[in-house]
């Protein structure tokens, strides 16, 4: 199998950075009038969101740092598999945008810290599969890059052509197509054996590719539209991606780059 993709003009751990300091800058800039916005995901308001993004990272920095507190985090995800993340999110959000803002960035800088000294060839726990310190860093990059597009595009502001954002999308492409297999999985459905090519074209123009040139399946168009389809953040019929084969056109059907229980995704016609 050959990959290839854009070379990104930062490190990964930077490009994580940068996406929690824009979106940081984003959320400060709207005030606390705006802290309770409504955000495309049903049931989610800004708080919510930021909320979320704070206790994902508090748990991956224990998933580094201490993996016996984080295997009792994951028995009581075990227990309400369903309600754990919006519970977990509840939690901090009640605790007011003063004290969720101060504990996000403390947690970004945790994190940020944890990830630099972790041994690269250690696999770490996690609610998936277990992954090595440069994914995880690549599966912090997709969240942050999904949920600040819902705040985003909950407080109107467009971040399509923002730098922080858009030096994210070869990552979250990255991870939405190794998680091919794991779709199938979540959905209870066996993972066809086929090859697959994926060249999508960067804002710039440049292409970013994954998986076997000359492949019968074959996914094909934006960059940010499969970014946006892999995180669920838009209906497949909203986008410009063209599929070549059943197995592709199926696998952009159950897409998702992220761990846990398969979402609802979004309906058709409610692209922003």
């Amino acid at each position: 199998m050959t990959e290839s993709q854009s070379a990104p003009s930062e490190e990964p751990i930077e490009v994580l950075a940068a996406l929690g300091a824009r979106l940081d800058e984003l959320v400060d800039a709207a005030g606390a009038a705006r802290w309770n916005t409504d955000t495309p995901a049903a049931g989610w308001d800004v708080a919510m969101q930021i909320a979320h993004l704070t206790w994902t990272d508090e748990v991956s920095v224990l998933a580094i740092t201490d993996p016996d507190a984080f295997a009792k985090v994951v028995e009581t995800a075990m227990a309400d598999p369903a309600g754990f993340v919006d519970a977990g999110a509840a939690e901090i959000a009640a605790t007011g945008r003063d004290e969720v803002l101060g504990r996000w960035r403390r947690a970004r800088g945790e994190l940020a810290d944890a990830l630099g000294s972790a041994d690269p060839g250690e696999k770490l726990p996690w609610f998936g599969p277990p992954m090595r310190p440069g994914s995880m860093i690549t599966a912090r990059i997709m969240e942050s890059w999904a949920h600040g597009i819902d705040v985003a595009d909950g407080l109107g502001s467009p971040v399509n052509d923002d730098p922080a954002f858009v030096a994210a999308l070869p990552h979250v492409a990255k991870l939405g197509f190794k998680t091919r297999a794991f779709a199938y999985m979540m959905n209870g459905l066996e993972a066809p054996t086929s090859e697959i090519h994926v060249a999508l074209t960067h804002p710039d123009g440049t292409a970013v590719e994954f998986g076997t040139a000359g492949a019968d399946q074959r996914v094909s168009g934006p960059l940010l539209d499969f970014c946006l389809l892999v995180t669920q953040r838009v209906h497949l019929d909203d986008t410009d991606l063209e599929t070549l084969g059943d197995d592709a056109a199926e696998w952009l059907r159950i897409a998702q780059a992220f761990a846990g229980l398969p979402g609802g995704g979004r309906e058709k016609g409610t692209r922003s």
